[in-house]
């Protein structure tokens, strides 16, 4: 009995080192704690956007989830894409509709089908569906928070529902990584 009391101690004093180590910070120098109103906030050329990247992989070192706080417009929407991940929406204020495509085996995306999203909900668009949202109110902003799995993101973007998989233009880095990686590079005399 004191062998197995000696093993789950020093199984238990493993986990909590584990546990320690693992809550620390991944970029050091970077604060635990964040205000979010503080973090840089751009709308990369997308007329309507706003987009804040409060967690993710390039700025702050995420590996498995990357989270978003992004703010539509009225009338502004994503492109039409897919991307190699994961994603899941919870919307924070306005309404609006999400477009999805669960065509991935198809040739091409083909008519998707219409979800109304609004305050309170949330929704998830699996791994490589095709899918677009769009605030569809005309008075209020739509705002959500984004966690995307696997990042940094490879996007797809269609021009429209029937254009083919194959035709899909490849946007990766993405524009958000792609700015943050400017931040992060290291210096030439670095190299």
């Amino acid at each position: 009995m004191a062998g197995a009391s000696f093993i789950f101690f020093f199984l238990g004093l493993f986990l909590l080192l584990q546990t320690l180590e693992a809550s620390q910070c991944s970029i050091e120098g970077l604060p635990l704690v964040r205000n979010i109103s503080e973090l840089p906030q751009d709308n990369y050329g997308r007329e309507g956007l706003s987009h804040i990247t409060v967690a993710g992989s390039v700025l702050h070192g995420m590996k498995e989830v990357e989270v978003w706080l992004q703010t539509f417009s009225p009338g502004s929407r994503t492109p039409i894409h897919r991307h190699s991940c994961e994603e899941v929406f919870v919307v924070l204020k306005g309404n609006g509709t999400v477009y999805l495509s669960t065509n991935s085996h198809w040739k091409h995306p083909g008519k998707p089908q219409e979800y109304n999203i609004f305050s309170n909900s949330t929704f998830h668009i699996p791994f490589n569906d095709v899918h677009q949202v769009w605030n569809t109110n005309e008075h209020e902003d739509l705002q959500m928070i984004v966690i995307v799995s696997r990042p940094p993101v490879k996007v797809f973007i269609y021009e429209d529902w029937f254009m083919p998989h194959i035709a899909a233009k490849l946007k990766f880095p993405y524009y958000w990584d792609e700015q943050c990686m400017q931040f992060t590079a290291p210096e030439k005399d670095e190299l």
